[in-house]
């Protein structure tokens, strides 16, 4: 549960290194959250409120996540030592998105590199093993 809310705790944040496991584990976090809040709000009957396509307790929460989201991201490309401007990758239409999703999979660089230390060598507090 703490890789889920890391990136919340670190909300807008888009220096330094984030893990695979703190990116996937965000992306599943948000995943069941807004598979739970949309079934709630189709029992509600307030599905469908936000532009005939979302209910506006789907639409908050995707606001609120927009944030964290790009910069774990930006923090996971800083983990391949790669610049954050690769989030801008997702703008082009299927290629990009795909694209961005292969570079999420990927290893990020063992070792300190210039974006920072290896955060495999760092416990959840931000201590080092």
């Amino acid at each position: 549960m703490d890789w889920m809310l890391m990136p919340l705790r670190r909300y807008a944040e888009f220096s330094g290194r984030s893990r695979r496991k703190e990116y996937w584990m965000f992306v599943l976090g948000c995943l069941i959250a807004a598979v739970v809040i949309g079934i709630v709000e189709g029992i509600l009957g307030i599905n469908q409120m936000v532009g005939g396509v979302y209910g506006p307790i789907t639409t908050l929460f995707g606001l609120g996540v927009i944030v964290p989201s790009i910069a774990v991201q930006v923090r996971r490309f800083h983990d391949q030592d790669k610049s954050g401007w690769f989030v801008l990758l997702a703008l082009i239409p299927f290629i990009g998105s795909i694209a961005v999703i292969v570079f999420m999979c990927l290893e990020g660089t063992k070792g300190e590199n210039r974006f920072g230390a290896d955060p495999k060598g760092q416990a959840l507090d931000g201590t080092f093993n």
